[in-house]
């Protein structure tokens, strides 16, 4: 066994300092970092040493759709995931040589997949266990092969657990670091709003890469044929709307006052009544909302606009189509 791990990276202090501990040991450090259409995009901390990127959003919808493991509280498969981590470090592995895999990993930080007993089948499942080196909680598992052989000394590991930051806060400190990230939201699968979108489409046969993005903005509305509405409630969400829509789509805007960007989704289920319905929609939510009517120009990319004139829907038909 040599000197050579590959750490999961994901930037955050977690395995900065697990980076850190294992560097003061004379372990060399190759990190992977992983990207899924549900991480927000992380702008990760210049690193010191070799670090590979690796989007896993394709293969990541089945997982998604059918996780052995199941979800946690809303549409989050945590020990799924981790394990189809795993699996990707291990074959990183194998192909520079290196002895095995660490991570930031705090017991009983995240309560799905940081659990003993779910490391435990994370590392079965993955075929990797006895190779996973948890530097922050290594004194409250079992010793690894690392350790055993010495390649790890186990007595300068840590045994912090529990959600509580503090720990890592003063390590933070001991190592002079500064520019960390912050905690935040983290998997948008953890998400209840988001994650109701993601059942939404998933149930209307929709669960795609392009999809699955453009859940991230703007408020969502599947309306009583089947049709799916989408307005933008600013103009960065306006532009990235307008990004993400296919060619087939229909785009909506309201003429003489500021209002949303409003796109209805492809579908063969559309009919006059669901342009009328998406029309209501963007006059809804217009600086122009409150007149009689107002005049709406819609129209799929690159084609002939159209003109419809329409009225503010009624607040609780909006509650009843909103997702």
């Amino acid at each position: 066994m040599n000197r050579k791990c590959v750490l999961l990276y994901s930037g955050g202090l977690d395995s900065i300092l697990a980076c850190k501990i294992l560097s003061e040991q004379g372990i060399k450090i190759f990190a992977i970092n992983f990207t899924t259409p549900f991480l927000p995009k992380a702008d990760l901390p210049p690193v010191e040493f070799p670090l590979k990127v690796i989007n896993i959003g394709e293969e990541y919808l089945e997982l998604v759709k059918n996780p052995r493991y199941g979800y946690g509280k809303n549409l989050n498969p945590c020990i799924d995931c981790k394990i189809a981590m795993f699996e990707r470090a291990k074959e990183y592995m194998d192909e520079i040589g290196a002895s095995f895999i660490a991570t930031g990993e705090v017991v009983g930080e995240r309560p799905m997949s940081q659990r003993k007993d779910a490391l435990n089948i994370i590392d079965r499942d993955s075929e990797m266990r006895g190779i996973v080196v948890r530097p922050l909680s290594a004194k409250l598992l079992k010793p690894t092969i690392p350790e055993v052989e010495g390649i790890i000394d186990r007595k300068k590991l840590l045994d912090i657990s529990g959600r509580s930051r503090k720990p890592q806060l003063e390590l933070a400190k001991k190592y002079g670091l500064k520019d960390y990230p912050t905690p935040s939201g983290g998997c948008l699968l953890t998400d209840p709003i988001f994650s109701k979108r993601i059942k939404d489409t998933m149930d209307n046969d929709e669960f795609s890469i392009e999809k699955i993005y453009l859940l991230r903005y703007g408020r969502h509305f599947r309306l009583n044929d089947g049709c799916k509405v989408v307005v933008g409630r600013n103009e960065i969400e306006n532009n990235m709307l307008l990004n993400l829509c296919a060619r087939d789509d229909y785009i909506f805007r309201v003429v003489d006052y500021v209002g949303p960007v409003v796109i209805l989704l492809f579908s063969t289920s559309i009919k006059d009544s669901t342009i009328c319905t998406a029309a209501s929609l963007t006059a809804s939510y217009s600086k122009g909302k409150n007149e009689k009517e107002i005049k709406v120009v819609f129209g799929k990319r690159g084609k002939e606009k159209k003109t419809i004139f329409a009225k503010k829907m009624e607040r609780d038909k909006i509650k009843e189509y909103m997702i």
